[in-house]
């Protein structure tokens, strides 16, 4: 998993509350478990004019111009804009994979559903909570101005702002390390690997039948 540390980016946004991960990445598509490859479908019915299916050339498909990821100012967008319970509906990890592929590396929000939240920290995105207020704000200056681009530090836990302005965020401490370090699930149980070794080593000895010996 790519480590994420500190970032600048265009911000894009997404004025939508209780975007559910079936919009996020439509179930037709969940045909595969690689991490890869899912990021043409990210908010396919939304994005496209067509009904959208595995295996089609989706650089063929008609966009829908009103959408706002298709419009011009937002292309090569990486931090995203989002209304409460974002993420809600079915457990598929697919959606996190899907916004990582298409380039998101943050989610900014007042609130998440919690499986969607805890996946997007065990796949390299961060995702920030803040109070509806300041998300006003955000939402207001990333219309206002073509270009709008936030800075964010994982390790100081802040936003910075074009306008120099500095809003601070919340992490826990367990997500942040495993976040800022690149650590996923598995990554985490290898950082005990020598223990992990030595116990099945001792255990070994101990119970040979149970490893062949």
């Amino acid at each position: 998993m790519e480590a994420f540390t500190q970032h600048t980016g265009l911000v894009v946004p997404l004025d939508r509350s209780n975007v559910d991960t079936d919009a996020i990445i439509p179930k037709q598509f969940l045909k595969s478990i690689k991490r890869t490859g899912f990021g043409p479908n990210l908010f396919d019915e939304w994005r496209y004019l067509d009904h959208g299916e595995p295996g089609m050339d989706n650089s063929k498909r008609p966009l829908n111009p009103d959408f706002v990821m298709n419009k011009e100012r937002y292309q090569g967008a990486s931090i995203l804009l989002a209304r409460e319970n974002f993420g809600c509906g079915s457990s598929r990890e697919h959606a996190p994979w899907a916004l990582e592929d298409y380039g998101i590396k943050a989610v900014i929000a007042p609130s998440y559903a919690d499986i969607f939240f805890n996946n997007c920290f065990k796949n390299g995105i961060l995702p920030i909570v803040l109070d509806h207020a300041t998300m006003d704000t955000l939402f207001e200056q990333t219309e206002a101005n073509e270009g709008y681009k936030l800075d964010i530090d994982l390790d100081k836990q802040t936003i910075t702002l074009p306008s120099g302005d500095v809003i601070s965020f919340e992490v826990e401490s367990d997500r942040k390390h495993s976040l800022y370090n690149g650590l996923d699930d598995i990554g985490i149980t290898l950082q005990q690997e020598d223990a992990i070794t030595a116990y099945e080593a001792e255990r070994a000895k101990r119970a040979p039948w149970l490893f062949n010996q």
